[in-house]
């Protein structure tokens, strides 16, 4: 009997042994496209929400989906400010507002990335699905501005594994953010500042839409606060690393220095 029960507590040991090492190997897995994150049982592919960098940038984004009116006025200020900034368009707004996305686009003060075709909750949809928003999108923008989007924000933020797989093979970089600004309830130009300037650090990426409230109005707080904390606004394209990096469970690109 004391052999047996030797026996046992070695398997025991061994076992546990070998699911740390499965653990640690997941954790150390470099990639190139997405990451996977070691979620529970099984490995998730988790999107750029913010990037590790030593230098003081930060990138804002602005998705469209509806409205228009105050884009111009955004153009206006990121010129103003001698920013550059990221913009998620919907393809239907694309053909709905062609000449904005393009005086946009013709500023060389944004980059053009695609926010789907029709603004649908893409976490729970087909690949077929997936192709024919993103290839749509991807067409309209294209053709609107000259420059296919290699950048991809999901409607609400919400991906699936399928979801990133099929971006990745379409030539997209799944994007979210880690500075949301609510801009959409309705908040007031200075609780917007506030809580971008309350929580940005280097790397970080600001979620806003073009067509918020006060949107345009906080802008300029915006700017002012983040040059007084030393920082430059650049694009998501322009931060974010293209290979030998990874992922960690926040959704951090880290550069890898092997």
């Amino acid at each position: 009997m004391l052999k047996i029960a030797i026996a046992s507590k070695r398997t025991i040991i061994a076992a546990a042994a070998a699911v740390l090492l499965t653990v640690a190997a997941l954790a150390a897995v470099t990639v190139t496209d997405s990451a996977c994150v070691y979620l529970g049982y099984s490995p998730r592919k988790v999107p750029i929400y913010s990037v590790e960098r030593e230098d003081k940038v930060v990138a804002l984004t602005f998705d469209a989906a509806w409205g228009a009116d105050k884009t111009p006025d955004i153009l206006s200020t990121v010129t103003e400010y001698d920013a550059r900034a990221t913009f998620f368009s919907v393809g239907m707004w694309a053909e709905k507002y062609p000449d904005q996305l393009k005086a946009l686009s013709d500023s060389g003060r944004f980059e053009i990335g695609t926010h789907s075709n029709t603004h649908p909750d893409m976490g729970g949809m087909s690949a077929d699905d997936i192709d024919s928003e993103l290839t749509l999108s991807c067409d309209i923008i294209e053709r609107v501005t000259g420059k296919r989007p290699e950048l991809f924000r999901p409607p609400y933020g919400s991906y699936s594994d399928v979801l990133i797989d099929e971006a990745t093979s379409l030539g997209l970089i799944t994007v979210q953010w880690d500075v949301d600004t609510l801009d959409w309830k309705g908040l007031s130009a200075g609780q917007i500042a506030d809580r971008v300037l309350g929580s940005v650090r280097n790397g970080s990426i600001v979620l806003m839409h073009n067509n918020g409230e006060h949107t345009a109005e906080a802008l300029p707080l915006i700017f002012e606060g983040l040059k007084s904390l030393g920082y430059k606004c650049v694009t998501v394209g322009e931060m974010i690393y293209r290979d030998n990096y990874t992922i960690d469970h926040t959704g951090r690109q880290i550069r890898s220095h092997t």
